[in-house]
């Protein structure tokens, strides 16, 4: 491929790490060309014959590629000084470059860990901006960095709209696409979008990557939507280097893949060839942006120097295997084009690259002598925005125009009229209101338009709001949170749908690993408001077995910055969902409402009849503060019940039997909010409390019953007598024998007993 190539190398250098080599190489090999130099293009001119690039384009190309070597030969000197903390360097795959410069800066972009040539690029695209010093600060992890402010290494950019990635095995593909999808939906709804209307939605990703679960997710996905004929303009660009770590991939296995899928438009193009490749790259573009169709380019590249500073190749590849792959350098192509074409001399090849290594260094010690995060505070400043009085005001805000009234059809069908209903109904009636109030808001998920969802809770939505508010999905979690993403990127508000808490198991990542941790790695630039409605937990009378009666709450408060509510009536649920959709609008915050399942259709809370779990819909501007939880039997000291969904109509039943046989005051606490909690409640609660009991339908290990007790202990409780009633460590299983394994009102009675003694 390459007009020529370096000599094999010296025995004296095979003691040298592979970075040393490689940069010897060049310069080496730079000095030692021999070839005949042509005249020197103009600037507007092919650089060599044939040639889609003009010498304007291959000069800024091959200065972007020197950018993003010298950053990382920088960091593999300066990490053993500990300046830098870094190394999973870019080095063979500086041919992304063409990709930036193909694009624009408004594409959104999200990238692979090996970008820095796609960067060092884009930062061409507005004038003023530092590739070398924003890069050094987030090598340095600099408080000064400009993309996560010093929390990760990340590719992003605000103003470049590079969505920083913290992810390295494909769980961005999905957003990637979702934010594709959200161009042309916003569109169509007539939502004013960040981006210009014919924007791209560009991801980069390795060889080894496309075969993830994640990755074939979103290239299912994008297909199916263009078997359908709806836009989806996504750029896939699998950057090949065919290895993964140390694994390899199959020779011609991408191609074979991918090249043949119908409704994923395939563009293959050279990554090590500037001259080549750039003309193939331009198309792929230029066809994703046109047609609006998923495309999928296939860049070739190579991966010198290791997967990271680490990975001492020598030890696992033979001497002969690192030096074929090192001639295969793009840098020494980009060198042969440069001087063939008479653009450039040695010397001036030689200085450019020695002055971009200067600049290289300088920045990183300069972003040595930055300030670096040195306060939990700081650290997690982005993490869970939080502004009350804002939060507030956007829930209680009423101001719905006509809306509202359309969507019920008249004054007279309002539901604060009506009489008091089930959680189910006040569920939907909640959502119809919002989604007056909100013509940004979307609601998808699987079964959830016609049929209304499974329970019926979204039923009428679609009618009243039309199909291009509230969809189905394809049956994937992943997809459902990966659009939520999307959407959320373009400024619209999403309230996906998980069929059943079990299946939020099957896309745990995208929300812990992508939506909950953007605001945290991106120093607060970006966000993904979200309201993620999901039918949990048990008590469903035996029926459908573990994954229709999960209990497993767990998995949702180990994820940092998420909120979680739960009702267990259908006033509450109303007013939680305003502040949830307030708290996603104003804080851009990701929450989970959970929806017990067993209570949709609840009417009766003692006898058969007594409409007690009937509840009347709160009137607009009536919401509830994070962390406020309801009680009832105010000034019952004698035993303080904390419970959440199921346990509150159970434990209010148990405490009549309690009362009557032992003669107490009994007080049952709906917490409401199970992330965060709010211990400083519970402590009030418990203060005077002479016994308590800690009620948790979910699983005795991990579950929210810990935390409850936790806040109780380092409050200084410890010593007031308490039982904990707890789901047992197991799947459920099917019909009668369900109930074995979640709490009952004959235990929480049970327990009282145990107290009383």
């Amino acid at each position: 491929m390459f007009a020529a190539v370096p000599t094999p190398i010296p025995a004296r250098m095979k003691g040298l790490n592979r970075a040393e080599i490689c940069d010897i190489n060049f310069r080496e090999f730079v000095l030692g060309w021999d070839g005949r130099a042509g005249q020197a293009p103009a600037a507007a001119e092919p650089v060599l014959e044939g040639s889609a690039l003009d010498a304007r384009g291959f000069r800024e190309l091959f200065e972007s590629q020197l950018v993003s070597r010298h950053l990382d030969l920088m960091a593999r000197v300066l990490r053993v000084q500990n300046k830098v903390f870094y190394t999973i360097g870019s080095s063979g795959h500086e041919g992304n470059a063409m990709v930036a410069r193909a694009s624009r800066h408004t594409d959104p972009a999200f990238l692979h860990y090996r970008s820095g040539g796609f960067m060092a690029e884009r930062f061409r695209k507005l004038p003023g901006m530092d590739p070398v010093m924003d890069s050094a600060l987030s090598f340095a992890a600099s408080k000064d960095d400009p993309a996560s402010g010093g929390r990760h290494k990340v590719w992003g950019s605000k103003p470049l709209w590079v969505l920083p990635q913290t992810s390295t095995i494909a769980s961005h593909l999905p957003k990637a696409f979702g934010t594709a999808v959200a161009i042309e939906q916003a569109r169509r709804i007539g939502h004013a979008l960040p981006v210009p209307d014919d924007s791209i939605a560009i991801c980069s990703f390795g060889d080894a990557s496309s075969n993830h679960a994640t990755a074939q997710t979103a290239f299912n996905v994008a297909a199916w939507t263009a078997y359908q004929k709806l836009p989806a303009p996504v750029l896939f660009v699998c950057e090949d280097n065919g290895i993964g770590i140390s694994v390899k991939t199959p020779d011609g296995w991408i191609a074979r893949n991918f090249s043949q899928r119908p409704d994923l438009d395939y563009f293959a193009a050279d990554g090590l060839d500037l001259a080549g490749g750039y003309g193939d790259v331009q198309r792929a573009v230029e066809h994703c942006r046109r047609t609006r169709r998923p495309t999928f380019l296939h860049l070739r590249t190579t991966r010198i120097m290791g997967h990271a500073g680490t990975d001492f190749e020598i030890e696992w590849r033979s001497i002969e295997e690192l030096c074929a792959v090192e001639a295969t350098d793009p840098l020494l192509r980009s060198a042969v084009i440069a001087l063939e074409s008479g653009l450039m001399s040695k010397d001036e090849v030689i200085d450019l690259y020695e002055a971009t290594r200067a600049k290289c260094f300088a920045a990183a010690e300069d972003a040595d002598r930055r300030p670096r995060l040195e306060l939990l505070e700081d650290v997690m400043a982005p993490l869970a925005p939080y502004t009350p009085g804002a939060v507030a005001a956007e829930a209680a805000r009423a101001d719905y125009g006509s809306r509202r009234l359309e969507a019920f059809g008249g004054e007279a069908k309002l539901p604060e009229r009506q009489p008091p209903r089930h959680l189910a109904i006040q569920i939907n009636q909640a959502l119809h209101d919002l989604f007056a109030k909100y013509p940004e808001a979307l609601l998808f998920g699987e079964d959830v338009a016609q049929k209304g969802g499974v329970y019926t809770v979204t039923k009428g939505l679609q009618k009243a709001f039309g199909a291009r508010r509230v969809f189905n999905t394809l049956l994937d979690e992943t997809v459902i949170l990966g659009l939520a993403q999307g959407y959320a990127n373009m400024g619209l508000l999403p309230m996906p749908e998980i069929q059943y808490l079990a299946y939020f198991h099957n896309a745990c990542d995208q929300i812990r690993g992508e939506a909950a941790s953007l605001q945290f790695f991106s120093n607060g630039q970006y966000r993904n408001p979200m309201v993620m409605r999901i039918a949990s937990l048990g008590y469903q009378r035996g029926f459908g077995g573990h994954f229709h009666n999960d209990n497993s709450i767990t998995a949702l408060r180990d994820i940092p910055g998420l909120v979680v509510g739960c009702p267990s009536r259908g006033d509450d649920a109303v007013t939680m969902l305003r502040t949830l959709m307030a708290l996603a609008k104003v804080d851009g915050r990701v929450c989970a409402f959970l929806e017990p399942i067993a209570l949709y259709m609840a009417k009766d809370l003692h006898e058969p009849g007594d409409g007690g779990w009937l509840t009347e819909f709160p009137a607009p501007g009536e919401a509830m503060a994070l962390g406020e939880g309801r009680v009832y039997g105010q000034g019952g000291d004698d035993l303080v019940v904390f419970t959440f969904g199921n346990g509150v109509p159970m434990s209010l039943r148990a405490a009549r039997t309690i009362e009557a046989k032992h003669g107490w005051s009994v007080r049952v606490v709906d917490l409401r909010w199970l992330v965060p909690l709010n211990d400083a409640f519970i402590r009030e609660q418990a203060a005077g409390a002479k016994r308590i009991l800690v009620v948790d339908e979910g699983r005795r290990s991990a579950g929210v019953g810990e935390g409850i007790i936790t806040a109780l202990v380092e409050g200084g409780l410890a010593g007031v007598p308490l039982q904990r009633v707890v789901g047992a460590d197991t799947f459920t299983p099917l019909a009668g024998a369900a109930f074995l394994v979640i709490p009952s009102e004959e235990q929480i009675v049970a327990a009282a007993d145990r107290l009383a003694a």
